[in-house]
């Protein structure tokens, strides 16, 4: 009798643990030339954002596309095909606001005046933007390696375009 517990509890243990993995939120990796980017993903709060974002990610969509918009005291904003703000995957996402406010190392999906026309493009907060909070779809958060988020050279080209020797993303990865 004892042996059909041990096993029971053992089952159920497996059970658990495969159903909190799965469960878990998606972790990705950015990698820079300066160093790796943790991105940790919300899918409770932007479920079909952050599903849209491991697809682009895993299919290597984001390989070697570049920081195109860089404003000091704001954010960084990348993942556009183009490299000029104008590109995207060519799938627009319905928005999905949350609660999460705008601050330092939160990931954002970038859009134009349509709230329905987030695509592929997203920013990274450098500072603390309550103006954002309800306005823009917050699907992650640097949990390390902010510091090369830090060192991305800011744009000199209007509102921030970079106009040479953009940070590229070498790549981006579930881990």
């Amino acid at each position: 009798m004892k042996f059909f517990f041990n096993v029971f509890i053992y089952c159920f243990f497996i059970l658990f643990c495969t159903k909190l993995s799965a469960n878990s939120s998606p972790t990705l990796h950015m990698v820079l030339d300066k160093g790796v980017v943790v991105i940790e993903t919300f899918p409770d709060k932007a479920p079909k954002t952050v599903q849209r974002i491991v697809e682009l990610a895993e299919s290597g969509f984001y390989d070697g596309l570049t920081f195109h918009r860089v404003i000091a005291g704001f954010m960084a904003q990348g993942g556009d095909p183009d490299g000029n703000g104008t590109g995207g995957s060519g799938k627009n996402l319905k928005a999905e606001f949350n609660d999460i406010k705008h601050e330092r190392g939160i990931v954002s999906m970038a859009r134009a005046n349509d709230p329905d026309s987030a695509d592929s493009q997203f920013f990274i907060c450098y500072d603390e933007l309550p103006f954002l909070d309800g306005k823009y779809t917050v699907w992650g958060k640097v949990t390390s390696g902010m510091n090369y988020i830090d060192r991305i050279p800011e744009g000199r080209g209007q509102n921030g375009q970079v106009l040479s020797n953009p940070t590229k993303i070498l790549t981006i990865r579930v881990k």
